[in-house]
């Protein structure tokens, strides 16, 4: 497990054409099991939403032999210069009380850190994981709010070709 107090480093990272960072990877210590199990997605924001997201994801693979739930954090598109320190910073910052409630648990976890249009980039990181499902905390936007800015999880709900389990 890692203390409490003490940052992942990450275990890989793609760039884009022009050398921007675009995606880092972290591994919980122990690192997550590699292949042949079934991965499920969990998006993750700073959110009270994306962390029972994750507390109940953690419980319906508490009762199993877990491969690793991977955690996705989706960030707006950042310059070159600042995606070198903003990537990793806020996404480490925003998923620590998830991060620490798996790692409570004892269960392994891959944080994938990317930037993109949310909805979109949750959709292609599913379909490149192979995840069996998808879970998403819900933001509670009322109706109109809905329908001004759309929902990530509505989204995500209606365009995924895998379950989604959106969690209020």
């Amino acid at each position: 497990m890692n203390p409490a107090s003490a940052q992942p480093t990450p275990v890989g990272s793609t760039r884009d054409a022009d050398g921007r960072l675009i995606e880092l990877v972290f591994d919980s210590a122990p690192a997550p099991q590699a292949a042949g199990c079934d991965a499920w997605l969990i998006a993750v924001d700073s959110s009270d939403n994306a962390l029972r997201a994750v507390a109940f994801a953690a419980g319906q693979t508490g009762s199993r032999d877990p491969c690793a739930l991977h955690l996705v954090h989706i960030q707006p598109w950042l310059s070159k210069e600042a995606a070198e320190v903003q990537l990793a910073s806020h996404a480490l910052a925003a998923t620590a009380p998830a991060r620490a409630l798996l790692d409570g648990r004892g269960l392994p976890w891959r944080l994938i850190a990317a930037m993109g249009e949310p909805a979109s980039a949750i959709l292609e990181l599913g379909r490149r994981l192979n995840a069996k499902g998808i879970v998403i905390g819900s933001r509670g936007l009322n109706t109109v709010e809905s329908l001004l800015f759309g929902s990530v999880a509505y989204k995500v709900l209606h365009l995924s070709p895998v379950p989604v389990l959106v969690v209020p």
